[in-house]
């Protein structure tokens, strides 16, 4: 039976939530679960864990050694976090005391770039792990910045996806917000992740666009809608990604006041990760029930496609290859892909609308100066790519921008590409 590897396994909520998704499938039955993490204590929790949710549906091992782990892997599912809790409350606090304002932090911005540069030297190892005992392997990326990831890693491994939830459960809000069930409704979404847009939303060939536009006072106080309301398509992020990705914001507190944007806000959920991973693990500890619940992640969909044949639509992050034609070639783009017995095929969706491309183009080229700063080891790019970036730009002078950069750069330290420590 096929071999699954999780990297990053120690990410227990995240495992447990991508394991009880793959046992509901008879069909995967006899599966190989391979574990790998650097901490032995997480990767402990992570074995106990994931014995309990796939009894003897699977067989589960352990490893510390990631070749080891990766030896003969069919699929390999990547969700580490480089750096962990601490480099995420450097990527606030720095650009904090500059007077720049975040919410998520992990896709641009100066948070998003740093957390792209900590996490490409693991990219490195891993690509020449999978080269050098899985090659045909299909590398499934949760890990982010989604988008500059994987156009790292393009080149790097043979098979890479980029998979995340957003299209998904925006879709499932939106459906529930017009009162049509999820299961009844068609719909297109496109772009970049997490600023990829719902280019259409039907039931029955009906556009369900118009019930969209009730006039709710507090639905108006929501970022995404807002931008709805402007630029004519709905976001696929929430809120609190979609604040920080255009200029127009996170610098006003009338703004962040209007639209009740909460500043910080991924510090908060790091904090609710980390008291749950502390929950889980005294829980294995001690023989208590654990919560075994589905996410309806694409990865087990994906893996079940691909061993039985089942042809289904998942949202992927590829490399654009003529799939949105106004974006630039090379980029790594958000749209539909077509799983089934031969693997993950992107669909080509054609041109955004321009108002569309022509955001989705900034946040392109903020990923094409970070994965250019790794490539070359030009730790001007970095500052570029900070300049570039629109709320960076939109909020501080440029000697700070510079100034922050040099300051994040020091405290990531032996985190950071070699090149790029300077």
């Amino acid at each position: 039976m096929k071999k699954i590897v999780f990297v990053g396994a120690g990410s227990v909520v995240f495992t447990h939530g991508l394991l009880a998704d793959l046992v509901k499938f008879p069909e995967l039955r006899g599966m190989r679960i391979a574990l790998h993490d650097i901490d032995p204590e997480r990767l402990q929790v992570a074995e106990a864990v994931a014995r309990r949710i796939t009894g003897d549906a699977a067989t589960v091992t352990a490893h510390l050694d990631r070749r080891e782990a990766l030896d003969g892997a069919d699929f390999v599912i990547n969700m580490v976090q480089v750096g962990g809790y601490d480099a995420t409350v450097t990527d606030f606090e720095i650009p904090a005391r500059y007077g720049l304002r975040q919410t998520i932090a992990d896709t641009i911005g100066a948070g998003g770039i740093f957390r792209a540069l900590r996490t490409f030297p693991l990219l490195d190892a891993l690509a020449a792990d999978i080269g050098a005992v899985c090659p045909d392997a299909l590398l499934l990326n949760y890990t982010n910045p989604m988008a500059m990831n994987v156009w790292y890693l393009s080149g790097k491994v043979k098979n890479v996806v980029g998979l995340c939830h957003s299209v998904y459960w925006t879709m499932r809000d939106l459906a529930e917000l017009v009162n049509v069930p999820y299961e009844e409704i068609t719909y297109l979404a496109a772009g970049v992740n997490h600023q990829a847009w719902v280019l259409r939303f039907e039931r029955d060939g009906r556009d369900l666009y118009p019930l969209l536009d009730v006039d709710d006072p507090q639905l108006r106080r929501r970022v995404r809608v807002d931008m709805y309301r402007r630029l004519g398509y709905y976001p696929t992020e929430t809120s609190e990604h979609s604040a920080e990705y255009v200029p127009w914001l996170m610098h006003h507190d009338s703004e962040i006041d209007r639209l009740r944007i909460p500043v910080g806000e991924y510090l908060r959920v790091s904090e609710e990760n980390l008291a749950e991973y502390k929950r889980t693990r005294d829980l294995v500890r001690h023989g208590g029930e654990l919560d075994i619940a589905g996410t309806d992640e694409y990865a087990p969909q994906i893996i079940h496609s691909i061993v039985t044949g089942t042809p289904r639509v998942v949202y992927g992050n590829v490399v654009n290859d003529g799939l949105i034609s106004n974006l630039p070639h090379g980029c790594v783009v958000e749209v539909p892909c077509v799983a089934d017995a031969t693997g993950v095929r992107p669909t080509a969706v054609g041109a955004l609308p321009p108002q569309l491309a022509a955001l989705n183009r900034t946040y392109v080229s903020v990923n094409e100066l970070t994965v250019r700063a790794a490539l070359e080891g030009e730790p001007r790019h970095v500052r570029h790519a900070l300049m570039i970036d629109p709320n960076t730009a939109a909020s501080l002078p440029l000697e700070d921008i510079w100034r922050m950069a040099d300051e994040l750069t020091r405290a990531h330290g032996d985190l950071l590409p070699e090149a790029l420590r300077g």
